[in-house]
């Protein structure tokens, strides 16, 4: 039996006139997959960077039993509120403000992290800060699971991740792209997170884990 095997049924919603991005449709069950098998019951997670908040809605109702606590850019919050009054799950918080260069996060303490598809989009001071801010508010032996593409050995998995990093450089952010797998588990280890998975995506992507340590 499968970790999917376990999912809850949920109730579709209706969000045609709110912003949908394919990648979530895409990814979000593998997604829920691998958080199910490695969250511990009853966690507390913090979204980093939830953009459309289909993740939210996707992951709180198949595993009701962890609260989930999103977090954008100010100015993105109106859609993920949206969502999450439409989903009426109560396990799915009201999101938070958050920048994850600023030096102080609205959150004290939680039991795990999830980010997806922010690291390539940033810049490498900005991703240091966010590891900064990982580091500050994950309880000791805490989780943090970063999914999205990743280069080894400086090399691109795949023809289409090189040309995701030269549209993200050329029409995003000129510092932002693909990270180097190395240089990410370096710079999460010296805010005290330890990679202690490597976990294989659908579409050349990956989930990153880390764990706290004290």
């Amino acid at each position: 039996m499968t970790p999917a095997d376990h999912l809850p049924e949920f109730q579709i919603i209706d969000d045609a006139d709110l912003p949908v991005a394919d990648s979530c449709l895409r990814n979000q069950q593998p997604i829920a997959e691998v958080l199910e098998a490695e969250l511990p019951a009853h966690s507390v997670v913090l979204e980093i960077g939830s953009g459309t908040g289909q993740h939210a809605v996707f992951i709180t109702q198949r595993l009701p039993n962890i609260t989930w606590q999103p977090s954008e850019l100010a100015e993105r919050l109106s859609v993920i509120n949206a969502r999450r009054l439409r989903s009426g799950q109560a396990n799915f918080l009201p999101p938070l403000v958050l920048d994850v260069a600023q030096d102080l996060w609205p959150v004290k303490q939680v039991d795990a992290i999830f980010s997806a598809n922010v690291a390539h989009y940033i810049s490498w001071p900005k991703l240091r800060s966010m590891f900064a801010g990982m580091g500050r508010v994950l309880r000791t032996s805490g989780l943090a699971f970063l999914y999205g593409p990743y280069n080894y050995e400086g090399k691109f998995t795949s023809d289409g991740n090189k040309a995701l990093d030269e549209w993200l450089k050329a029409d995003v952010d000129a510092e932002a792209g693909i990270k180097d797998f190395e240089q990410v588990v370096l710079a999460a280890r010296k805010e005290k997170l330890r990679l202690v998975k490597d976990i294989a995506m659908p579409a050349n992507n990956r989930i990153l884990v880390f764990k706290k340590y004290a």
